[in-house]
């Protein structure tokens, strides 16, 4: 008789985390006056789970864009920043800078979301927009600046892309 053992490292289990949602693909549409934008159909379809919930919608910490959470994934990174001991005043001036801006926002029946305007402000979205997927998440782009982004990354993305996924670990990546 032959009794197979199954060991999980669950401290392994613990530190990776697995995005709940994967969204793909980038997107250009336009903002009207009051800062509505129409999401695309194949967004829209990808966010469908997420569209009861809501998302949250605040700024990106290393750009000039914003980030659209759906509610569930806001709520798995909360969990983390509220794991910050408080009486570290450098934990206290990162969620009050991290959750700066931070707004609570609907797809209204006509498919639109609409940016308030302190964050069309940071954001230096007028009218073309882009929407990018960044894995469990969507950036909103003022499209000149995500251009502008783009070509800047461009220039070292080969050395970036070997430095952070070209590394030999459990994963396999290649």
């Amino acid at each position: 008789m032959v009794i197979f053992s199954i060991s999980l490292d669950l401290n392994r289990l613990a530190t990776k985390t697995t995005p709940l949602n994967s969204f793909i693909g980038t997107y250009e549409c336009k903002a009207d006056s009051k800062g509505r934008l129409m999401i695309p159909a194949a967004l829209k379809k990808q966010l469908s789970a997420a569209l009861q919930n809501g998302f949250v919608l605040k700024r990106a910490v290393f750009q000039p864009c914003l980030e659209l959470y759906p509610m569930e994934e806001w709520n798995v990174l909360m969990t983390k920043v509220n794991k910050l001991n408080r009486f570290k005043k450098k934990n206290n001036d990162f969620i009050r800078r991290f959750t700066a801006g931070v707004k609570v926002v609907e797809v209204d029946n006509a498919g639109r979301l609409l940016i308030p305007k302190d964050l069309m402000g940071f954001s230096g979205i007028s009218k073309e927009v882009v929407l990018a997927s960044a894995v469990n998440i969507i950036e909103i782009w003022d499209k000149d600046r995500y251009e502008q982004a783009i070509d800047d990354a461009a220039l070292d993305f080969a050395d970036l892309a070997e430095e952070v996924m070209g590394q030999d670990e459990d994963d396999g990546l290649s």
